[in-house]
């Protein structure tokens, strides 16, 4: 049973399915989604910049 549940949450954090629900959970307004799609974007090369750095 155990590692049943493990690979069952194994699975869902693959498929991000937990992310993808949150995404859906409320709604946003096409200028507030571009402005979360950037944010998240720069977020993403800050972190490519700052593991390349070390």
């Amino acid at each position: 049973m155990e590692n049943a549940l493990r690979r069952f949450k194994r699975k869902v954090q693959t498929e991000d399915i937990i992310k993808e629900v949150k995404r859906h959970s409320f709604y946003l307004k096409p200028g507030e989604k571009k402005r979360v799609k950037e944010a998240l974007a720069r977020k993403r090369n800050r972190k490519k910049v700052r593991k390349e750095q070390e």
